[in-house]
């Protein structure tokens, strides 16, 4: 077998090992795509050469099949068994840890993630950018972040929405998208597309009503329209976009067969006239396509090679299949994932948070209740915590339901590291120190196990507080400080040592205290806890682990100098 002077001995040795083996397990009848993901699944610092490889290996599984047509599969087993032995019995597959490989021919591989750009994302959102930038980035892909902003009516864009989620996209991704699009900018071409396939015979303008068309649906009948000579329909498609005929008054439908077991699928409606303008193009268009027929265009025109979707949009995979026959084009690897419903949030339907926005009852896309990015970021959840909890969960078509408890342990673990501790009272009582101290100063590390982070000096002379239930039979420790027995308004020190097996409970210096409130999102409601704050090096958006009570992000300082904290999780 020929070498190639452009890759060391080791590559090429490595090519040459999985070319060999995939040839003698699928009986002479290797694949690139197969070979190529073996090798980057060992050879992870291949990854980002997966496009330049591509040449190497096809060469190489050629050469395999073509020994084994030749000389039979024994002697493709001889030069395995002298190249690499350990080869000839691949090693079962362990429990996977991650994302699975990807089926079909990755070489070239360009992934997309469509949102409608109606809002911001979801933590919904959130699994299509996590999953598809995470293979990009395992095989050297591309991704496509596409803004299927062809709905007017439904689904309207918000302008400030497309840069919302080019920042989302990358905050999430660690990266920015390889290529972005509106397809409301692309409109000529789809509108180019509906018309060769009208002028092709594979399409048709509709001027049935719906509910006409429905019966004709459900009985398997071809509707009248449907056999109209080409020139008719080019007449009728002219007239759809001269504005002559009013909105619902026409749709365009592919042809397919009206016997499909499933109606979905039977001369579904590609294109729909559409009178509302357009947020970014005005009403330059009175056709827009429905979202099957666009989607299907851009991912051709794309040259998208794997689709990553929800397993609901089967019915979408099977539509625009039929729509690719039809032109002649090979439809790209579809994978699809479950629902996932996080018990706190129930859906993440962008639709329904932007009424309760509109309603009141929520106040605004970061409302520490909402399972949108903004809201997430808000509270202080860590992009790191959303890429490991979808990984984790990967690409499995099961339905599941979990707490958001799930997502907090990841971001806890990520977090706990390298967050400063601080102090926040609730409801305080005031108390005054008697007994000698040994100094006015007290010095308590910034994180407990990270001594480089420093120290929080506090000084204790003078009142402290402490939460009004710890009061109790008021023989407790202050933690890091002292035994005390508080009576009435006072703490009488009694040992600077731990003596006994008293409660400890927190305190803080007034010295070195705010006012503030923590906000608690607890499910549709919030919960508010006023108190006093650790006022140490405060920076408005850390994230804090307050004692006893929490990880809490640092929001804002309102004009009274309150400092206003939002919960995040324990």
């Amino acid at each position: 077998m020929s070498e190639n002077p452009s890759w060391d001995d080791e590559v090429v040795n490595t090519v040459r090992k999985y070319a060999l083996q995939n040839s003698l397990e699928y009986g002479g009848r290797g694949e690139v795509g197969s070979v190529l993901g073996r090798i980057l699944s060992e050879r992870e610092d291949l990854r980002s050469l997966a496009r330049e490889l591509k040449g190497i290996v096809g060469k190489e599984v050629d050469e395999a099949n073509e020994i084994a047509e030749s000389k039979g599969l024994a002697h493709v087993r001889e030069l395995l068994e002298k190249l690499a032995p350990d080869a000839l019995e691949r090693k079962k597959q362990e429990k996977s840890v991650g994302l699975k490989e990807l089926p079909g021919d990755y070489s070239s591989l360009v992934l997309r993630f469509a949102p409608n750009p109606n809002g911001p994302l979801s933590l919904g959102h959130s699994r299509g950018v996590v999953i598809n930038s995470e293979y990009a980035k395992m095989y050297g892909g591309k991704v496509v972040l596409r803004f299927d902003d062809t709905d007017t009516k439904v689904k309207p864009p918000i302008p400030d929405a497309y840069s919302w989620i080019e920042e989302e996209f990358e905050w999430i991704s660690g990266r920015s998208a390889d290529i972005v699009i509106r397809a409301s900018d692309r409109m000529p071409i789809y509108l180019d597309y509906a018309r060769k396939m009208i002028q092709d015979g594979h399409g048709y303008v509709c001027r049935c009503k719906s509910e006409e068309f429905r019966e004709f649906r459900n009985l398997k009948e071809e509707c009248p329209c449907r056999n109209k000579s080409i020139e008719g329909n080019i007449a009728d498609w002219e007239e759809m976009n001269e504005r002559v005929i009013e909105s619902g008054g026409a749709v365009v439908r592919v042809k397919t067969e009206m016997t499909l077991p499933n109606p979905a699928l039977r001369d579904w409606p590609a294109l729909r006239i559409q009178h509302k303008p357009h947020p970014m193009v005005g009403d330059k268009y009175k056709v827009w396509p429905l979202l099957d027929f666009q989607s299907a265009i851009e991912d051709h025109e794309q040259g998208v090679t794997h689709i990553i979707r929800g397993k609901d949009l089967m019915d979408s995979t099977r539509k625009q299949t039929l729509l690719y026959e039809h032109f002649g084009w090979e439809y790209p690897v579809a994978l699809y994932w479950g629902r996932v419903k996080v018990h706190e949030y129930g859906g993440f339907s962008t639709s329904s948070i932007r009424e309760a926005i509109d309603s009141g009852s929520k106040e605004g896309w970061d409302d520490p209740r909402l399972p949108t990015i903004k809201a997430l970021q808000r509270r202080g959840f860590c992009s790191d915590s959303l890429r490991e909890f979808w990984i984790d969960l990967g690409l499995s078509q099961k339905d599941i339901s979990i707490p958001l408890q799930t997502l907090e342990s990841f971001n806890a673990r990520i977090i706990d590291p390298k967050t400063e501790r601080r102090v926040f009272v609730g409801d305080p009582s005031e108390i005054l120190l008697e007994g000698e101290l040994p100094t006015s100063d007290l010095r308590l590390p910034r994180h407990p196990e990270n001594p480089k982070a420093g120290n929080r000096n506090w000084e204790v002379g003078g009142p402290v507080a402490i939460q009004s239930s710890d009061v109790g039979d008021g023989v407790v420790r202050l933690k890091d400080f002292a035994d005390v027995k508080i009576v009435d308004e006072y703490a009488n020190i009694e040992s600077f040592e731990k003596s006994d097996e008293r409660r400890i409970i927190h305190w803080l210096p007034l010295k070195n205290s705010r006012k503030a409130r923590l906000v608690i999102p607890n499910g549709d409601e919030i919960n508010e806890l006023n108190g006093l704050l650790e006022d140490i090096d405060l920076v408005i958006g850390d994230v804090y682990q307050l004692e006893r009570v929490g990880f809490a992000r640092l929001d804002r300082f309102e004009e009274d100098f309150t400092a206003v904290l939002i919960w995040l999780h324990s």
